[in-house]
């Protein structure tokens, strides 16, 4: 066994020379600091199979390296490797609320388990910036729901090979339906018969909401209800309270909130009418954020299994680049209603 060490000692003022630069650590720093070829670095910082360097030449590089402060070059790394080990996820532009971000918490831990780091990207319209795909080479993509055309053309001119959803098949993440219709339902069941669907007044959460409101919509008709009045809220920074009076003159008691968040705004303006939650008006929320626990009444809300969709997600990406068995996503086991005492009683009133 022949390790590639050099008799000369360390070149001491050039390690002293090296820690005040404030350039990167390379490779032929550390040769040079211990004395060794610049190969015998490179196959202990590479893990290069196959090659006869002891475990006490091994340890000396590590610990140098480590001294120097070196950090491996991304992108060399990836070129030799065809690997860059991070899975960018891509998300709409909206506010990073709190079910969204137990969702990345979860795809982070899922994915790190397995070796991979996860980033968030979200690109904005009109943004000069580069696209995190084009600067960071990821061994995948991937989104919420399908890409547009633009923006898989964006990644492929990049070299992106792998994206998920794939633009090839119509498949993609979907968790705005199964909520809304147990929203419904549960109205429904305490004998609520005119029901409004109430929107943010965000409009980075529009597309999220129409999807919401289209699926409980579909959840009122299949129930023989009429289809749910649509409610707007004013912005966050109002004054204003939304005009619960006027909903229960029109009929309306039952109120499927957008999130606990919107469901919240209406409490605290029905306290503040003098109107009874959930006597005269019911509201159910959707995230069951500890929001939903702040308030009195406590509000009902939707619980998203956001374990089981971080952990989906993460299998997505791991699928998309280890060609492992394709995840399955159980969408009805992904919700699940937790009845509070915003909606615990029989309205009082009826259209």
């Amino acid at each position: 066994m022949v390790d590639l060490v050099r008799s000369t000692p360390c070149n001491e003022g050039a390690t002293v020379a090296l820690q005040k630069s404030r350039r990167r650590v390379t490779a032929a720093d550390i040769a040079r600091s211990l004395g060794v070829s610049r190969a015998t670095v490179g196959f202990v910082l590479n893990e290069t199979p196959g090659q006869t360097i002891s475990a006490a030449t091994t340890e000396r590089v590590l610990a140098e390296a480590r001294r120097l402060g070196y950090r491996p070059h991304i992108a060399a790394r990836a070129l030799a490797s065809g690997r860059s080990h991070l899975v960018l996820l891509v998300l709409p532009d909206w506010p990073i609320e709190y079910s969204l971000r137990e969702n990345i918490d979860e795809a982070t831990h899922a994915l790190d388990e397995h070796g991979y780091a996860l980033i968030t990207y979200t690109p904005h319209e009109g943004a000069r910036a580069r696209p995190l795909w084009e600067t960071l080479q990821p061994d995948v993509v991937m989104g919420l729901f399908p890409f547009s055309d633009t923006l898989i053309d964006s990644m492929r001119a990049a070299g992106v090979e792998r994206i998920v959803p794939d633009p090839e098949e119509v498949s993609e993440v979907r968790y705005s339906e199964g909520g809304p219709r147990l929203q419904v339902e549960h109205l429904h069941d305490l004998g609520h018969r005119r029901l409004g669907f109430a929107r943010p007044s965000d409009p980075r959460l529009f597309e999220l909401a129409d999807a919401r409101e289209e699926a409980a919509t579909a959840a009122a008709i299949e129930l023989g209800l009429e289809t749910p009045a649509t409610l707007e809220l004013n912005p966050a920074a109002s004054e204003v309270d939304p005009p619960v009076s006027e909903w229960i003159e029109a009929g309306i008691t039952g109120v499927v909130a957008f999130n606990d968040d919107v469901a919240a705004a209406i409490i605290g303006a029905a306290a503040r009418a003098e109107i009874a939650v959930p006597q005269s008006l019911a509201v159910i929320g959707h995230d069951d954020t500890p929001m939903a626990l702040m308030f009195e009444p406590r509000i009902s809300s939707v619980r998203i299994d956001s374990t089981g969709l971080g952990h989906y997600l993460a299998a997505l990406a791991i699928h998309a680049m280890d060609e492992t068995p394709t995840p399955e996503w159980e969408q009805t086991s992904a919700v699940k209603l937790i009845a509070r005492a915003s909606t615990s009683v029989t309205p009082t009133t009826q259209e």
